[in-house]
């Protein structure tokens, strides 16, 4: 009888003992530190646009809140699509994010047939802020306001072209939805980025382009360009005495949000913590100033409420796109 029962506690010891070591390497596992090696910012356009600017105006200072160095890599191309589908594949472990803005949702309704789903393949990492938009012409070009430009294009239809960092682009639908609404057709001329758009500008080959804060405010004193229009509602603390478009064309009105998204399913806590340094680093004097000077308002969103904006702007994009009339070339 005795041996029988020692026969049982050895099974049971033996048992419960298994389970404790499976339970120990399961919580260990879930709790293995993050980061373990470097992460990548991927920036679906080209250096010298908008994303990459900002990316890498805090990369450096996020590398040391993290613990491990933040690489900012462009992936440009067909409107941002391949930079963001190619995070969208990545592992979901947070070593792979995409510096996303508006185009990202734009993206959703402008191409058909994507590779990925903007809103189902991705969760949100880290809210950064929202920028208003400015349009600039060459300084040799005639218009001195909205007005004037618009009189100019409807005298020759088709004559006058556009820069954008190219289709899909939010710089694409900016100017495609003003185009709409001003009654007016201009020749689209799509880039690698709005560094490139804004080259085209300079040298004289495209006449217009609306361009984010981050890139329009290096050349508010640029002889060679003109800023004529701001594309929020109300007057920009960013670029004084440039009145908004809506002053002329009546309703117009155009933003971007600017955050990093991670592929979907990437673990809550890792989220958690991307999210958490971020919006410490935002607070930071010197983050602030750098993002003053690049026209980003910051903001203070949660993962969980910055998922609910994706949501909420890709219908007002699918909106936008729509009323726009625009499509990818």
């Amino acid at each position: 009888m005795k041996s029988f029962f020692d026969k049982k506690l050895r099974f049971a010891a033996n048992l419960f003992g298994g389970l404790f070591l499976a339970c120990f390497i399961h919580l260990t596992a879930n709790a293995a530190p993050w980061p373990t090696k470097p992460i990548k910012i991927i920036v679906p356009f080209s250096p010298g646009s908008v994303q990459d600017a900002l990316a890498r105006s805090f990369s450096n200072e996020l590398g040391l809140a993290l613990g491990e160095t933040v690489l900012v890599e462009n992936r440009s191309g067909a409107g941002g699509t391949i930079g963001t589908g190619m995070v969208s594949k990545s592992a979901p472990d947070g070593y792979t994010l995409v510096m996303s803005a508006a185009s990202h949702n734009i993206n959703g309704t402008l191409f058909p047939k994507l590779s990925f789903d903007p809103i189902k393949d991705f969760t949100a990492a880290a809210y950064i802020g929202t920028s208003s938009y400015v349009m600039m012409t060459n300084s040799e070009f005639p218009a001195k306001t909205v007005a004037e430009f618009i009189a100019l294009a409807k005298a020759k239809p088709g004559q006058y072209n556009y820069a954008s960092a190219g289709n899909g682009s939010a710089s694409h639908l900016a100017m495609a939805y003003f185009d709409s609404m001003a009654g007016i057709d201009l020749v689209h001329i799509p880039t690698k980025g709005t560094g490139d758009a804004i080259t085209e500008l300079l040298a004289g080959r495209a006449q217009a382009v609306i361009a984010a804060n981050v890139a329009a405010l290096p050349f508010a004193n640029d002889s060679r360009t003109r800023f004529l229009g701001v594309s929020s509602e109300k007057p920009s603390p960013f670029v004084p005495g440039i009145p908004p478009i809506a002053n002329t064309v009546k309703g117009y009105a155009f933003d971007s949000w600017f955050g990093l998204l991670a592929p979907a399913g990437t673990p809550r806590d890792v989220i958690n913590k991307i999210s958490t340094e971020m919006t410490k680093l935002l607070k930071q004097p010197e983050i602030i100033e750098r993002m003053r000077r690049q026209g980003i308002e910051i903001g203070n969103m949660n993962p969980a409420e910055f998922n609910q904006l994706l949501v909420k702007d890709f219908d007002r994009m699918a909106n936008v796109v729509k009323s726009s009339g625009a499509k990818a070339e």
